[in-house]
C-alpha cells in the first residue's frame, strides 16, 4: 500500500483509499482472528465450567450459526444505513461481546458474548468488502481484496498459535482482553477516516424474508454441525427444515421488487461459477484447519502450542500470497491463477492422503501445508474479485452478502462432513482390533481417518479444477463498458 494517500474519483466523490482501507482491515483482522482464537482453550473451558465436548463446541458452532444468520441481512443494512453507521455499530457490538466474554462468570454468559461478537462480525465483513469494491477502481480491486483476504485467512490461521501461547502463559480470559485494545483502536481510526460510500435508499425490511433466511441458514448450519453425532434426528430434521425454508426464501426473493437478498445475481455466469469455486475452497480449507491439528495432537502427540506453531508458517505465507495474487489478477486475469491454484491444491491433498502416517516428519507436513495455503491464496482473491466484477453496482451488496453467507455455510458443512468421514473410518478400524483403547490403535485409527478424509477432498478438488476451466476474465469487459 502506498505511503502517500491515494485518492480516486468514484461517482463524483473523492475517497481517501489508504486510511479507509487501514481502518476496515484492522477491524476485520481482529474479528476474524476471534473465529479460531478459542480453539486451543476448549479443554480448559470444559474443566473450568464442568461441561462436555458437545456443549463447549457451541462456542465455535454458535459463532458460525449467528454469522450465517446475520450476513444475509447485510445487503438490506447496506442500503438502509450509511457506511459509517454500519462500521461503527458493528465494531461497538463486537467490542461489547468481547468484554462480556472476557468477564463471563458462567459458560452461558460466555456463549452469549460469543454470539454478540458474531453479530458484529457478520455485519462488518460484508460492509468491508462492499466498501473496498466501491472506493477502488475496477483495475485495482484485485489488489484491494487481496490485502483484505490476508485478514480472512491469515487471522484464523494464526489464531490457534496465539491461543496456545496465551493459554500457556496466562488464562483463557486474556484471549479476549488482548483483542479488545486493538478493536478499540480500529474503532477510533474508523471514526476518524471512514466515509459514507453508498447511497442510502431506505428500503423496506421484509420480515418474512428475515424469518425464512434465519430458519433456512440457521437450520442448515445447525444440521450440518451435527453430522456424525449420536442422533440422526438432530442432523436430518434441521437440514430438511432449513432447505425447505431456503427454497421458499429464494422463490420469495425472485418475486419481490426490493428483495432482501437478490438472487438475480446468479444470472451472471461468472458470479455463479466463482461462488461454487469459493464454496469448494472453504469446505476443504476450514476442514483442514481442524483435521491437521487433530492429527498433530492425537496421532503424533504434539502439544497444543507446538501444533499451532506447525500451522503458523502456512498462515503467514497465505497472508503474503493473497495480496500478491490480487495484484497479479489485476494484470493477468483469473485463469492463470485459479487453475494452477486448484491443481496445486489437488496434488497436495493427494500426497497428504498417501503419505500421512505415524512416521511422517514435521517438515514434510509444514511444506505440504504451506503449499496448500499458497494454493488458497492463488484461488480466493482472483475468484472473489472476478465474480463481483461481473455484477452491476446495484448488485454489489447482494453479491457480497451471498458470497460471504455461503462461505460460512461451506466452512461449517466441510468441517462437519470431513470430520464425520474421519470418525467413521476410525470406528471401522477400531472394531477390527482386539484392544481398541490401546494408545497405538487410537493413533493408527486417527491416521486412517484423516487420510480417507483427504482422499475425499481430492475428489472434490478435481471437480473444482474442471469448473475452473470455464472461468473467463471480467476485467477488460468491465473497463471497456
Amino acid at each position: 500500500m502506498e505511503e502517500k494517500t491515494e485518492e480516486i474519483q468514484c461517482e463524483e466523490k473523492v475517497f481517501k483509499v489508504v486510511p479507509i482501507s487501514i481502518a476496515l482491515i484492522t477491524a476485520g483482522f481482529f474479528c476474524m482472528l476471534n473465529e479460531t482464537v478459542l480453539n486451543m482453550a476448549l479443554k480448559n473451558l470444559m474443566v473450568q465450567f464442568s461441561i462436555n465436548a458437545n456443549t463447549v463446541q457451541w462456542l465455535s458452532t454458535g459463532y458460525m450459526l449467528i454469522m450465517g444468520i446475520s450476513i444475509p441481512i447485510s445487503a438490506y443494512l447496506t442500503q438502509r444505513f450509511t457506511t459509517r453507521q454500519l462500521f461503527l455499530t458493528s465494531v461497538v457490538i463486537f467490542v461489547l461481546g468481547t468484554i462480556i466474554c472476557g468477564s463471563a462468570p458462567t459458560f452461558s454468559i460466555l456463549l452469549i458474548g460469543r454470539l454478540i461478537q458474531a453479530v458484529g462480525t457478520g455485519i462488518l465483513i460484508p460492509n468491508i468488502i462492499n466498501t473496498l469494491i466501491i472506493i477502488n477502481p475496477i483495475e485495482k480491486r484485485g489488489r484491494a481484496l487481496g490485502i483484505f483476504n490476508l485478514v480472512m485467512f491469515c487471522a484464523p490461521a494464526v489464531g490457534p498459535t496465539i491461543s496456545g501461547l496465551i493459554i500457556q502463559s496466562l488464562n483463557w480470559r486474556w484471549l479476549f482482553f488482548s483483542i479488545m485494545p486493538f478493536s478499540v483502536i480500529a474503532l477510533v481510526i474508523g471514526h476518524i477516516y471512514i466515509e459514507n460510500v453508498t447511497e442510502v435508499s431506505r428500503p423496506t425490511l421484509d420480515i418474512a424474508s428475515v424469518i425464512l433466511s434465519t430458519i433456512g441458514f440457521g437450520g442448515f448450519i445447525y444440521g450440518v454441525s451435527n453430522i456424525g453425532g449420536s442422533s440422526n434426528t438432530t442432523m436430518v430434521v434441521p437440514m430438511v427444515v432449513g432447505c425447505i425454508a431456503l427454497a421458499i426464501f429464494v422463490v420469495r426473493q425472485l418475486n419481490m421488487k426490493q428483495p432482501m437478498l437478490d438472487m438475480r445475481t446468479f444470472k451472471y455466469p461468472m458470479f455463479t461459477l466463482g461462488t461454487i469455486l469459493i464454496i469448494i475452497m472453504h469446505m476443504v480449507n476450514f476442514a483442514t484447519m481442524l483435521l491437521l491439528p487433530m492429527f498433530l495432537e492425537g496421532a503424533l502427540g504434539l502439544a497444543a502450542f507446538t501444533a499451532g506453531l506447525v500451522m503458523l508458517p502456512g498462515g503467514l505465507i497465505n497472508g503474503i500470497v493473497s495480496p500478491i495474487s490480487g495484484h497479479l489478477y489485476d494484470k493477468f486475469g483469473p485463469r492463470k491463477l485459479i487453475i494452477p491454484g486448484y491443481i496445486i491444491s489437488t496434488v497436495v491433498f493427494f500426497i497428504f492422503s498417501r503419505s500421512l502416517s505415524l512416521s511422517i516428519t514435521i517438515p514434510t507436513i509444514i511444506i505440504l501445508h504451506c503449499l496448500s495455503l499458497i494454493a488458497v491464496g492463488l484461488i480466493n482473491t482472483p475468484t472473489q474479485t472476478n465474480s463481483l466484477n461481473q455484477l452491476p453496482p446495484e448488485y454489489y451488496p447482494h453479491g457480497t452478502a451471498i458470497m460471504n453467507t455461503l462461505q460460512q455455510i461451506a466452512g461449517a458443512f466441510g468441517t462437519s462432513l470431513f470430520v464425520a468421514i474421519m470418525s467413521a473410518y476410525q470406528r471401522n478400524y477400531l472394531m477390527t482390533v482386539n484392544n481398541p483403547n490401546d494408545t497405538k490403535h487410537q493413533a493408527v485409527s486417527l491416521v486412517l481417518g484423516v487420510r480417507h478424509s483427504f482422499s475425499i477432498e481430492v475428489g472434490v478438488l478435481i471437480v473444482a479444477v474442471i469448473i475452473s476451466l470455464f472461468i473467463k476474465n471480467n476485467i477488460k469487459k468491465a473497463i471497456t463498458n
